[in-house]
């Protein structure tokens, strides 16, 4: 079960700005990768489940992240519907990402406490997950919306939390432009956690790129308080 309540995950997620999201099957390489974002000060993962035997991955990361990286909260992305988001749930899954809405996934997260983020591209969307109890919406895929979108929904709905991924980079001017707009938190996979880093084995680049990047994200928000 969850080791983290949906509440700290909530607030893990509002306080560093920024959740990294990686797959790779390699185990070994996996751990690596989670000890340099969090070196690098990051304290969420999305492991985003695609590969053969992906949650056997994921239960190795999780319990190396519970007795190695303290605060440490791994969750899953690319979850299809409740059976898979229940299996991940019964391996420690803090947190559930879905690319689109699933009712079903919302059910089930909400049964166990676990904080759940669905991927939204409409008013209607974003309204129908949060009466199904999601605190923090993705906005997905990012590049099509844009910051306008944001600004566009967070006028009338202040109150709405939301998380871009696709579209985010850790350039400056990129995640000034998200965080200005009045995102939450941004998601990041490729654009942190790229091919290059992976085949030179850079875990120590890694862990200075997440460095940079939670600066900028901190910069931003004090240049942009809500």
């Amino acid at each position: 079960m969850a080791r983290y309540t949906r509440i700290e995950v909530i607030n893990a997620m509002l306080g560093t700005g920024m959740v990294p999201l990686f797959y790779h099957p390699d185990v070994e390489l996996g751990k690596k990768v989670l000890k340099a974002c969090y070196d690098g000060g990051a304290r969420l993962m999305e492991f985003t489940s695609r590969g053969d035997f992906a949650h056997e991955v994921f239960a190795e990361l999780n319990k190396y992240a519970l007795k190695e990286l303290p605060g440490m909260m791994m969750g899953v992305g690319s979850v299809t519907d409740a059976a898979a988001a229940s299996l991940y749930i019964q391996l420690g899954a803090n947190f559930v990402v879905t690319a689109s809405l699933k009712e079903d996934v919302a059910m089930v997260c909400n049964r166990r406490k676990v904080s759940y983020s669905p991927g939204c591209g409409s008013l209607t969307e974003i309204n129908r997950a949060e009466e199904l109890g999601v605190e923090i919406v993705k906005l997905f895929p990012g590049s099509v919306y844009g910051p306008g979108f944001v600004k566009a929904i967070k006028g009338p709905q202040p109150w709405t939390s939301i998380m871009p991924t696709g579209g985010v980079s850790t350039d400056e001017d990129n995640l000034k432009g998200w965080f200005g707009a009045g995102v939450s938190c941004v998601g990041l996979g490729s654009q942190l956690i790229g091919k290059e880093i992976i085949q030179n084995g850079d875990f120590e680049g890694l862990k200075k790129l997440t460095e940079k990047t939670l600066d900028i994200i901190k910069k931003q928000r004090a240049s942009n308080p809500k």
